[in-house]
């Protein structure tokens, strides 16, 4: 089973908390995972009442979770997709229209799709073991001497292997929402130097959404704040940005 392979593999090896596997098994015909609780709040229960420094704080210390997560070796585990990262990005790429459009996606964005995904290389480097839903509710905090601690993440169970900026997907959705202080945080505590951390790496987190598995971009215009201009390139640095 994927989450207990993931889980087993990182026990130990991140700077906060994960569960540990105590059993797995099935019962009329549904696989379970038998799993430690973990300590701590929700994230997503602390973050709005946050101040600015507390929220980038916070954000540092989950980019440096995922540095740690992205340095496990996880070449053993064979259920660990997909086979071959091009593909999968390319069979992403074939799809992302239709897919975006059958989410009811107004069709001024599906328009711009085809070109913003064309004109932005994904270069692929080396595979990482990712979580891809590091949002707000899967990471746990607590109250330390130096303010909130991140002290557990959770849900594994869609990780996958490939390209680091793949991750970068959830946490500007889902937890740092167009904040661009914090999103700078989480980047520079995952150990982006800040020359990198411009135009072209907004697009190409942008692209990743765009082609996650999971995406849903009428959704996620609805969650987050408005971009300057309707295009895809504005999109990218309003939630992707960090100036």
């Amino acid at each position: 089973m994927l989450e207990s392979g993931v889980l087993d593999l990182v026990e130990g090896r991140l700077p906060v908390e994960t569960p540990r596997v105590h059993r797995v098994g099935s019962s009329e015909g549904w696989a379970y995972v038998l799993m430690s609780r973990l300590r701590g709040r929700p994230l997503s229960a602390v973050w709005p009442s946050l101040a600015p420094a507390e929220r980038r704080s916070v954000a540092g210390r989950v980019g440096g979770v995922l540095a740690a997560l992205h340095e496990v070796d996880h070449r053993g585990l064979d259920v660990l997709g997909p086979p071959c990262w091009e593909e999968f990005v390319a069979a992403q790429r074939a799809g992302c229209v239709e897919r975006q459009r059958s989410r009811e996606l107004p069709e001024a964005w599906v328009e711009q799709i085809p070109d913003f995904l064309a004109s932005t290389p994904l270069p692929a480097g080396r595979p990482v073991l990712l979580h891809t839903e590091v949002m707000a509710e899967h990471v746990l905090v607590r109250p330390g001497e130096a303010g909130w601690e991140v002290s557990g993440l959770f849900d594994f169970e869609p990780a996958m292997r490939g390209a680091a900026e793949y991750e970068f997907v959830a946490e500007g959705v889902f937890l740092t929402r167009g904040d661009p202080g914090a999103f700078a945080a989480l980047l520079a505590g995952y150990g982006l130097d800040r020359a990198a951390v411009d135009s072209a790496l907004s697009r190409r987190l942008l692209a990743y959404t765009l082609l996650h598995v999971y995406s849903n971009l009428t959704n996620y215009l609805r969650l987050l704040p408005a971009p300057a201009e309707p295009t895809l390139p504005s999109l990218a640095d309003r939630w992707f940005g960090v100036d």
